[in-house]
């Protein structure tokens, strides 16, 4: 276990520096582009960090050789949303109250986002995912026409968050670790600091996917549950360690958009893959984890519309993982 181990802590180190060179790159690249700031978290963050494990799925769903390979999809599928809804936010949640950024010494205080496009974005989430719960309950010709439906909701998720004006100024962008001196650096060299971070964060992330993975039969596991519990932190550890460094430089708002804009890829995109290449039929370790995952969004959902979000109650939403995970247990 020790080899194991080693390398689960060094590609999460490597992941990290990956992601500071990530999210410098994107605010670079939506800053030259004209793109709101919010809208740079819910669309171009979001879409970079999420888009490998909508790969994953993919691969998983169309060209896995074994009969568990698509199971593994699914999980993946259903996992994603819920480590996001209920991990990725109390991370947030905790880097506030560890940094001091808005919420202390007054801990009370709401924190300083736009609460009326994030409840919106729990809305358009709610609305997608309940859909594709209800339809992995029956079995019917042509589900797989569908999945096209998913791709529409995701494609009029991003129109309405591009049309959509900006919600206030962040703070100033670092200076491109690329190009350090250019006062504004041409949108190329954003980019290409962009892809070349994710790449390395692609790298990285499924070294320690793999590594995660062996410890499932280590705390005797099956590959469905391995793939439901476990895998899901490290395919969205990315999106987490950007929370951590956006909120580290004072921009909560771009932490929390990128959370709420992969959450939207993770409900429709692996959703379209899995209803075009698998059944889409789902078992009771994952009905379980829709429950949570509904439950937590919810919950987000009326934090944001009330506009009383606080890092406490984020931090908190983050006790519904483990509860999935002892439900889980229990359920065996």
């Amino acid at each position: 276990m020790l080899p194991t181990i080693l390398l689960l802590l060094g590609s999460a180190g490597v992941i990290y520096l990956a992601c500071e060179s990530f999210v410098n790159g994107v605010e670079w690249v939506g800053r030259r582009l004209g793109v709101s700031q919010t809208a740079t978290g819910t669309i171009l963050a979001a879409f970079g960090t999420a888009l490998p494990e909508s790969v994953v799925t993919l691969m998983a769903t169309a060209f896995g050789t074994h009969p568990g390979d698509r199971q593994i999809g699914i999980g993946a599928a259903l996992g994603g949303p819920l480590v996001l809804g209920t991990a990725a936010y109390a991370v947030v949640g905790l880097a506030l109250l560890a940094t001091g950024r808005g919420n202390r010494p007054a801990r009370g205080a709401p924190i300083l986002a736009d609460g009326r496009r994030l409840s919106r974005d729990q809305a358009w989430f709610l609305g997608v995912f309940v859909c594709k719960i209800a339809i992995g309950l029956v079995a019917f010709a042509g589900k797989p026409v569908l999945g096209l439906a998913f791709l529409a909701a995701y494609g009029a998720y991003v129109w309405v968050e591009l049309r959509d004006g900006e919600d206030g100024a962040d703070d100033d962008c670092e200076p491109l670790k690329i190009r350090p001196r250019a006062a504004e650096p041409h949108v190329g060299w954003a980019l290409a600091q962009t892809f070349l971070a994710l790449t390395v964060t692609f790298v990285a992330s499924r070294l320690f996917v793999g590594q995660l993975e062996r410890v499932g039969p280590w705390l005797r596991l099956s590959p469905a549950v391995t793939a439901l519990l476990l895998s899901p932190v490290a395919t969205e550890l990315p999106e987490m360690v950007n929370a951590l460094i956006w909120v580290r430089q004072g921009k909560a708002r771009l932490a929390l958009a990128n959370i709420s804009g992969s959450m939207m890829i993770q409900a429709t995109v692996p959703t379209a893959f899995g209803l075009f290449f698998t059944p889409w039929l789902l078992g009771k370790d994952l009905l379980i984890a829709a429950g949570v995952t509904a439950f937590a969004v919810a919950l987000l959902f009326l934090m944001f519309r009330s506009g009383r979000a606080r890092a406490v109650t984020l931090a908190q939403v983050g006790w519904l993982y483990p509860a999935f995970g002892a439900l889980l247990w229990f359920a065996r």
